[in-house]
Protein backbone atom coordinates (compact mmCIF):
# COMPACT_ATOMS: atom_id res chain seq x y z
CA UNK A 1 0.00 0.00 0.00
CA UNK A 2 1.81 3.59 -1.21
CA UNK A 3 2.28 5.99 1.74
CA UNK A 4 -0.08 8.60 0.42
CA UNK A 5 -3.22 5.70 0.92
CA UNK A 6 -1.99 4.65 4.68
CA UNK A 7 -2.25 8.11 5.61
CA UNK A 8 -5.29 9.11 3.86
CA UNK A 9 -6.85 6.28 5.52
CA UNK A 10 -5.51 6.86 8.80
CA UNK A 11 -6.33 10.17 8.62
CA UNK A 12 -10.22 9.39 7.31
CA UNK A 13 -10.45 7.17 10.62
CA UNK A 14 -10.20 10.56 12.48
CA UNK A 15 -12.07 12.71 10.46
CA UNK A 16 -15.24 10.79 10.74
CA UNK A 17 -15.93 12.34 14.23
CA UNK A 18 -15.23 16.11 13.52
CA UNK A 19 -16.73 16.06 9.94
CA UNK A 20 -19.86 17.44 8.56
CA UNK A 21 -21.26 14.91 6.51
CA UNK A 22 -22.00 16.14 2.72
CA UNK A 23 -25.60 16.63 1.47
CA UNK A 24 -24.85 14.12 -1.78
CA UNK A 25 -21.99 12.38 -0.79
CA UNK A 26 -22.33 11.99 3.20
CA UNK A 27 -18.61 11.15 4.60
CA UNK A 28 -17.73 9.38 1.71
CA UNK A 29 -13.71 11.08 2.02
CA UNK A 30 -12.69 9.12 -1.48
CA UNK A 31 -15.34 11.79 -2.69
CA UNK A 32 -15.55 15.11 -0.87
CA UNK A 33 -13.32 16.75 1.10
CA UNK A 34 -15.53 17.88 4.40
CA UNK A 35 -16.36 20.93 6.11
CA UNK A 36 -15.28 20.26 9.87
CA UNK A 37 -15.93 21.57 13.27
CA UNK A 38 -14.09 25.04 13.65
CA UNK A 39 -13.30 25.48 9.91
CA UNK A 40 -14.15 28.98 10.86
CA UNK A 41 -11.78 29.78 13.25
CA UNK A 42 -9.37 28.43 10.46
CA UNK A 43 -10.56 30.82 8.16
CA UNK A 44 -9.97 33.49 10.90
CA UNK A 45 -6.36 32.87 10.90
CA UNK A 46 -5.63 32.63 6.99
CA UNK A 47 -7.69 36.08 6.35
CA UNK A 48 -5.70 37.46 8.48
CA UNK A 49 -2.38 37.05 6.48
CA UNK A 50 -0.85 39.12 4.08
CA UNK A 51 -0.88 36.77 1.44
CA UNK A 52 -5.06 37.18 1.61
CA UNK A 53 -5.08 40.86 2.31
CA UNK A 54 -3.11 41.59 -0.14
CA UNK A 55 -4.93 39.43 -2.95
CA UNK A 56 -6.27 40.76 -6.23
CA UNK A 57 -7.48 37.51 -7.86
CA UNK A 58 -7.56 33.81 -6.10
CA UNK A 59 -8.08 29.97 -6.91
CA UNK A 60 -10.28 28.12 -4.58
CA UNK A 61 -10.86 24.61 -4.87
CA UNK A 62 -14.71 23.84 -4.33
CA UNK A 63 -14.30 21.95 -0.71
CA UNK A 64 -16.56 22.27 1.31
CA UNK A 65 -14.11 23.11 4.43
CA UNK A 66 -13.71 26.38 2.38
CA UNK A 67 -17.79 27.38 1.44
CA UNK A 68 -16.40 30.04 4.60
CA UNK A 69 -13.62 31.66 2.97
CA UNK A 70 -15.35 31.82 -0.31
CA UNK A 71 -18.52 33.49 1.49
CA UNK A 72 -15.96 36.10 3.15
CA UNK A 73 -13.63 36.95 -0.22
CA UNK A 74 -17.45 37.71 -1.85
CA UNK A 75 -17.82 39.79 0.85
CA UNK A 76 -14.54 41.34 1.02
CA UNK A 77 -15.38 42.38 -3.32
CA UNK A 78 -12.35 39.73 -4.09
CA UNK A 79 -12.83 37.83 -7.40
CA UNK A 80 -12.23 34.05 -7.48
CA UNK A 81 -11.97 31.09 -9.77
CA UNK A 82 -13.06 27.80 -8.69
CA UNK A 83 -12.67 24.42 -10.47
CA UNK A 84 -16.10 22.46 -10.51
CA UNK A 85 -16.50 18.96 -9.39
CA UNK A 86 -14.09 16.71 -11.21
CA UNK A 87 -13.41 19.55 -13.61
CA UNK A 88 -15.52 17.76 -16.01
CA UNK A 89 -17.47 21.24 -16.63
CA UNK A 90 -14.27 23.26 -16.51
CA UNK A 91 -13.53 26.31 -14.09
CA UNK A 92 -16.67 29.07 -12.86
CA UNK A 93 -15.56 32.37 -11.96
CA UNK A 94 -17.06 34.39 -9.16
CA UNK A 95 -16.88 38.46 -9.75
CA UNK A 96 -18.50 39.60 -6.07
CA UNK A 97 -21.03 42.62 -7.91
CA UNK A 98 -22.70 40.06 -9.36
CA UNK A 99 -23.24 38.79 -6.01
CA UNK A 100 -26.88 40.68 -4.46
CA UNK A 101 -26.19 41.61 -0.83
CA UNK A 102 -27.31 38.78 1.51
CA UNK A 103 -26.73 36.25 -0.70
CA UNK A 104 -22.77 35.69 -0.05
CA UNK A 105 -23.49 32.82 2.01
CA UNK A 106 -25.44 30.82 -0.56
CA UNK A 107 -23.10 31.94 -3.16
CA UNK A 108 -20.23 30.28 -1.63
CA UNK A 109 -21.60 26.60 -1.39
CA UNK A 110 -21.62 24.60 -4.91
CA UNK A 111 -24.96 25.19 -5.78
CA UNK A 112 -24.86 28.63 -5.03
CA UNK A 113 -21.27 29.17 -6.89
CA UNK A 114 -23.29 27.55 -10.37
CA UNK A 115 -26.29 30.24 -10.16
CA UNK A 116 -24.13 33.44 -9.82
CA UNK A 117 -20.80 32.56 -11.33
CA UNK A 118 -19.79 32.35 -15.02
CA UNK A 119 -17.81 29.49 -16.35
CA UNK A 120 -14.70 30.83 -17.81
CA UNK A 121 -12.06 29.01 -19.94
CA UNK A 122 -7.91 28.90 -19.79
CA UNK A 123 -7.65 31.59 -21.76
CA UNK A 124 -10.23 33.30 -20.77
CA UNK A 125 -7.99 33.29 -17.10
CA UNK A 126 -4.61 33.84 -18.33
CA UNK A 127 -6.32 37.16 -20.17
CA UNK A 128 -7.31 38.60 -16.67
CA UNK A 129 -3.74 37.93 -15.15
CA UNK A 130 -1.70 35.62 -12.54
CA UNK A 131 -3.73 34.23 -9.19
CA UNK A 132 -1.61 36.07 -6.42
CA UNK A 133 -3.34 32.94 -3.87
CA UNK A 134 -4.54 30.00 -3.94
CA UNK A 135 -6.24 27.80 -1.39
CA UNK A 136 -7.27 24.49 -1.08
CA UNK A 137 -8.67 21.83 1.48
CA UNK A 138 -7.40 18.71 1.82
CA UNK A 139 -7.46 14.75 2.97
CA UNK A 140 -4.66 15.55 4.86
CA UNK A 141 -1.14 17.84 5.14
CA UNK A 142 2.03 17.34 6.20
CA UNK A 143 4.10 20.11 8.51
CA UNK A 144 6.55 20.01 5.97
CA UNK A 145 3.51 21.19 3.35
CA UNK A 146 2.41 17.64 1.31
CA UNK A 147 -0.84 17.80 0.34
CA UNK A 148 -3.14 14.93 0.08
CA UNK A 149 -6.31 15.38 -1.71
CA UNK A 150 -9.15 12.60 -1.89
CA UNK A 151 -6.50 10.58 -4.69
CA UNK A 152 -7.48 11.89 -7.92
CA UNK A 153 -4.96 14.50 -8.11
CA UNK A 154 -7.26 17.40 -9.10
CA UNK A 155 -5.31 19.77 -7.37
CA UNK A 156 -2.18 19.10 -9.11
CA UNK A 157 -3.55 18.74 -12.43
CA UNK A 158 -5.07 22.24 -11.88
CA UNK A 159 -2.00 23.67 -11.05
CA UNK A 160 -0.28 21.83 -13.82
CA UNK A 161 -2.20 23.83 -16.15
CA UNK A 162 -1.93 27.20 -14.38
CA UNK A 163 2.26 26.91 -14.23
CA UNK A 164 1.71 25.87 -18.14
CA UNK A 165 0.22 29.22 -18.60
CA UNK A 166 2.36 31.41 -16.09
CA UNK A 167 -0.91 32.12 -14.04
CA UNK A 168 1.31 30.64 -10.90
CA UNK A 169 4.57 29.40 -10.20
CA UNK A 170 7.29 28.61 -6.99
CA UNK A 171 6.40 32.28 -5.86
CA UNK A 172 2.35 31.81 -5.51
CA UNK A 173 1.19 31.50 -1.80
CA UNK A 174 -0.41 28.06 -1.76
CA UNK A 175 -2.68 27.36 1.76
CA UNK A 176 -4.23 24.72 3.22
CA UNK A 177 -7.11 24.44 5.12
CA UNK A 178 -7.54 21.31 7.54
CA UNK A 179 -8.51 20.19 10.75
CA UNK A 180 -5.82 19.76 13.31
CA UNK A 181 -6.53 15.81 12.92
CA UNK A 182 -5.57 15.89 9.21
CA UNK A 183 -2.36 17.62 10.15
CA UNK A 184 0.29 14.73 9.45
CA UNK A 185 3.27 14.78 11.84
CA UNK A 186 5.53 13.07 9.66
CA UNK A 187 8.12 15.16 7.36
CA UNK A 188 6.62 12.73 4.35
CA UNK A 189 8.63 13.16 1.27
CA UNK A 190 6.74 14.77 -2.11
CA UNK A 191 5.98 12.69 -5.15
CA UNK A 192 6.78 14.57 -8.62
CA UNK A 193 3.26 15.85 -8.86
CA UNK A 194 2.50 16.87 -4.67
CA UNK A 195 2.28 20.86 -4.52
CA UNK A 196 3.72 21.53 -1.09
CA UNK A 197 2.09 24.35 0.76
CA UNK A 198 3.07 27.53 2.13
CA UNK A 199 1.07 27.82 5.01
CA UNK A 200 -1.62 25.52 6.82
CA UNK A 201 -4.47 26.70 8.56
CA UNK A 202 -6.31 24.71 11.40
CA UNK A 203 -9.28 25.60 13.75
CA UNK A 204 -6.37 25.81 16.67
CA UNK A 205 -3.16 27.00 14.55
CA UNK A 206 -1.28 28.66 11.57
CA UNK A 207 1.77 27.24 10.85
CA UNK A 208 4.31 28.23 8.17
CA UNK A 209 5.76 25.46 6.60
CA UNK A 210 9.75 25.67 6.05
CA UNK A 211 9.66 24.48 2.52
CA UNK A 212 12.86 22.96 0.98
CA UNK A 213 11.87 21.37 -2.32
CA UNK A 214 10.08 23.07 -5.53
CA UNK A 215 6.83 22.41 -6.72
CA UNK A 216 6.38 20.82 -10.10
CA UNK A 217 5.69 22.64 -13.05
CA UNK A 218 3.65 21.86 -15.89
CA UNK A 219 0.75 18.81 -17.01
CA UNK A 220 2.46 15.35 -16.63
CA UNK A 221 1.13 14.27 -20.47
CA UNK A 222 2.23 10.52 -19.96
CA UNK A 223 0.66 10.49 -16.61
CA UNK A 224 -2.62 11.29 -17.56
CA UNK A 225 -5.23 8.72 -18.74
CA UNK A 226 -6.94 9.50 -22.58
CA UNK A 227 -10.08 8.89 -21.12
CA UNK A 228 -9.35 11.81 -18.68
CA UNK A 229 -8.32 14.15 -21.35
CA UNK A 230 -11.51 13.46 -23.28
CA UNK A 231 -13.88 14.15 -20.02
CA UNK A 232 -11.51 17.49 -18.94
CA UNK A 233 -12.34 20.07 -21.24
CA UNK A 234 -9.63 22.80 -19.95
CA UNK A 235 -7.10 19.91 -20.86
CA UNK A 236 -8.51 19.67 -23.98
CA UNK A 237 -8.13 23.34 -24.36
CA UNK A 238 -4.60 23.39 -23.00
CA UNK A 239 -3.33 21.11 -25.58
CA UNK A 240 -4.95 23.18 -28.16
CA UNK A 241 -3.18 26.04 -27.21
CA UNK A 242 -0.01 24.10 -26.71
CA UNK A 243 0.00 22.72 -30.19
CA UNK A 244 -0.75 19.34 -28.96
CA UNK A 245 -4.22 18.48 -30.88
Amino acid sequence: MSTSKVVRERIWTKLHDVAKPDTRFHLNFAEVIPDFEGSEKATDLLVAEDAYTDSTFAFITPDNCLADLRRRMIEDGKPFVMSTYGIYRGFVLLEPENVPEGAALYASWLDGMEHFGAPITLEEIAKRGRFDLMVTGASAVSKNGVRFGKGHGFFDLEWGMFTDLGLVDETTPVLAVVHDVQLVEDQLQPSETDILVDKIATPSELYTVERRAKRPSGVKWPLLDPKQIAETPPLQELQRIQGLA
